[in-house]
């Protein structure tokens, strides 16, 4: 361990609460785990975390250490990334961005972020968009780019970059679905949804508006396999009109007319407002803001 890996592992424990998630993400065997914690709890001479029958807790010594050790890794931080001499930015910015998001939206995104600053190295992480804000909220990642809830929580601060409608897809050669919805009969199409997630928050009130106790076909993880299931006939599915666009699946697809219109997804960047007192952060903010001024010029 180098010397600050014992404060990046505490964090990560104040964050989950949880000796066994702790162990299993930070690669480190159950012993290892507690001795480190333990000689922290030696060196502040104090109790920084209750273990009891009901799990895990910080003191209040340790929801005050747990203050300083975010801002002695980010004072840290923020002095590796002046680069050497002080010559420009370098480190790594850790990014977690939605499948989608991450193929239409991000190289024209990053380009000039990268131009201006070459040294600082991307780690790019895909995923589902549901799962964006609890990526920020562990610390697995600095910034996301994906599809941004109605309400943000205080804690973060966010960026919209694009906007894309949701539509309701259909299996060209699934016939009597599209016969039932041009009619608006509903009742009669079976639906493919994700299990959770904006998306599927979308969808059900949707429903609610049209009055319809749905038929559930299918669920499923992501709007990938969504769209294979709906392409294969088994359902119609709600997606992002940016998901339909960069699919394979495409050309076998048909997009339903829906009145009401289902809603729109605004995607952008979210990160820790704490965090953008960092530079890289600092600078890849500016520098989408500077790109998103330039569009809309």
């Amino acid at each position: 361990m180098d010397s600050l890996e014992p404060l990046r592992v505490f964090l990560h424990l104040a964050d989950t609460l949880n000796f066994g998630r702790t162990s299993v993400e930070r690669h480190l065997s159950a012993a290892t785990l507690t001795r480190t914690i333990q000689r922290l709890e030696a060196q502040v001479g104090q109790r920084l975390l209750d273990r009891g029958p009901r799990g895990v807790a910080l003191t209040e010594d340790g929801r005050r250490f747990t203050e300083y050790a975010r801002q002695a890794l980010a004072l840290w931080e923020q002095y590796r990334q002046q680069g050497p001499d002080g010559a420009g930015l370098s480190g790594t910015l850790r990014i977690f961005s939605s499948v989608t998001a991450g193929q239409a939206i991000l190289p024209d995104l990053l380009a000039p972020f990268r131009r201006a600053h070459p040294q600082v190295r991307l780690e790019l992480q895909t995923g589902d968009a549901a799962g964006a804000i609890g990526r920020l909220d562990e610390g697995a990642v600095d910034v996301t780019v994906a599809a941004l809830p109605a309400r943000v929580p205080e804690h973060l601060a966010s960026m919209p970059v694009a906007d894309t409608p949701l539509v309701c897809v259909v299996a060209k050669s699934a016939r009597s679905q599209r016969a039932a919805a041009r009619t608006g009969d509903w009742s009669a199409v079976p639906f493919v949804l994700p299990r959770g997630g904006l998306a599927r928050d979308a969808a059900r009130r949707w429903f609610h508006r049209q009055r319809l106790d749905p038929t559930l076909a299918a669920e499923v993880d992501g709007h990938e396999a969504l769209l294979t299931l709906v392409s294969l006939g088994v359902g119609a599915g709600v997606v992002p009109r940016l998901v339909l666009d960069t699919s394979v699946a495409k050309e076998r697809l048909a997009v339903l007319p829906t009145d009401p219109p289902i809603g729109t997804f605004v995607i952008g960047l979210c990160a820790r407002r704490t965090d953008l007192r960092r530079p890289i952060l600092s600078a890849l903010w500016a520098s989408v803001a500077a790109t998103r001024a330039g569009q809309d010029g």
